[in-house]
């Protein structure tokens, strides 16, 4: 038997005699290339066809041509998998695994941001807390599960730097376990089957970039096809195993867009395969990030990032106070420096502050700024010479 695909050109499973790059089976191949070869009996509209013929007539023309014909003598049953109502009503389906809860669903994640965003270093920080079992930027707790790194783009040595530095004086989980080249090219997906075969609790296998073992287009290939094939192949191995995330770490497109989404590198043959989609968006030497997250089975909604001690961490102390901070620093991204120290002062206070005490701390010309921000509906004043922030309505009870 051939252990190349007849139907790819690439290598088959040696066990199964199936084709890991595209899921065709030698059987699968050898019958469709039967039924391109079997003869098909041409029915002319001048002929007066008997009722059978008639009924092979229309089902010939609902889909399109002759393929019907072929199809109907093969002796699997077309209709094999359907389901109706009341099966799935009586479904008990395991939970949905989370290797980062409420962040970092099962199933393929792409990773995507500008080069020299921090994608790298928000991403091993989430594989060495989830190694550890510890907590992923800063708060959410992981269970302790094996991670694969394909770090692409380091040696031992910056591996070693950058999991020191993340990890401070504890040691580098044992669970962590990294490669930083392939064995061969083309071997990505073969590389992640043999990790899988050795361990099949493993919570993620990432993939740091992507574009490192990006292959060209084949001939005759669209581009928009070459990423949905890559895509594709990449949920096939996520799906493979329960509770496994497969992340890619992907660069963004660099066009402005509204829609984060729209952001990823190439075609949407990418996103469009991805069931989770996040993007990071931080300003040059600035300290302050954003996470925009969604999929199919995570809420969307972008969450606030900042630097501390080198590491990126939640701007909150959950997820649901970081998405608070990012509407926070969307509104007041129009202001300046002073307003948004303002602002800040005075969501420390709590319960007010005085205008008498911004003055000593912004200067005295604070008056001005306190009437820009309270005409513009950032602030309110509840007595005379005391400011506040407006109530937030999501935290308002009906």
């Amino acid at each position: 038997m051939s252990d190349t695909c007849r139907s790819c050109g690439r290598l088959l499973d040696p066990d199964t005699s199936v084709c890991f790059a595209c899921g065709a089976s030698t059987e699968d191949v050898s019958r469709a290339r039967a039924h391109a070869s079997t003869p098909v009996r041409s029915v002319s509209l001048s002929d007066s066809p008997s009722a059978s013929d008639s009924e092979t007539n229309k089902l010939t023309n609902l889909t399109g041509g002759a393929s019907y014909a072929r199809a109907r003598d093969d002796t699997p049953d077309l209709l094999a998998g359907l389901r109706n109502g009341a099966w799935l009503n009586e479904q008990v389906f395991p939970p949905l695994s989370w290797a980062v809860p409420g962040l970092l669903p099962e199933g393929l994640t792409l990773l995507v941001g500008p080069p020299k965003a921090g994608k790298s270093w928000v991403l091993l920080g989430c594989l060495l807390a989830i190694a550890a079992g510890g907590h992923a930027l800063g708060h959410i707790k992981c269970d302790p599960r094996r991670v694969l790194n394909l770090a692409f783009e380091d040696g031992d040595r910056r591996q070693q730097d950058r999991c020191r530095s993340l990890m401070g004086s504890d040691p580098i989980p044992d669970r962590y376990d990294y490669l930083t080249r392939l064995a061969y090219p083309d071997a990505l997906l073969w590389t992640m089957k043999a990790y899988l075969d050795r361990h099949e609790d493993a919570a993620v296998i990432a993939v740091d970039t992507l574009g490192k073992v990006m292959p060209d287009a084949k001939n005759g290939q669209t581009t928009y096809s070459r990423d949905y094939e890559i895509g594709g192949n990449l949920k096939r191995a996520a799906d493979s195993r329960r509770g496994l995330s497969v992340v890619a770490v992907h660069h963004d497109r660099k066009a402005v867009t509204d829609d984060f989404v729209e952001s990823v590198s190439g075609t949407n043959g990418l996103a469009g395969a991805a069931d989770t989609i996040i993007v990071l968006t931080r300003k040059r030497q600035s300290v302050e990030a954003l996470l925009q997250v969604t999929g199919r089975d995570v809420v969307e909604a972008e969450y606030a990032l900042r630097l501390a001690q080198g590491a990126w961490v939640l701007d909150g102390r959950s997820l649901k106070e970081a998405a608070k901070v990012a509407r926070q620093r969307k509104e007041e991204g129009d202001l300046g420096d002073k307003s948004r120290q303002i602002l800040d002062y005075l969501r420390e206070g709590g319960e007010g502050v005085r205008a008498k005490d911004l003055a000593e701390k912004f200067g005295g010309d604070v008056h001005v700024y306190l009437k820009r921000l309270l005409d513009a509906g950032r602030i309110d004043k509840v007595e005379r010479g005391m400011y506040v922030l407006p109530a937030d309505p999501a935290q308002e009870t009906p």
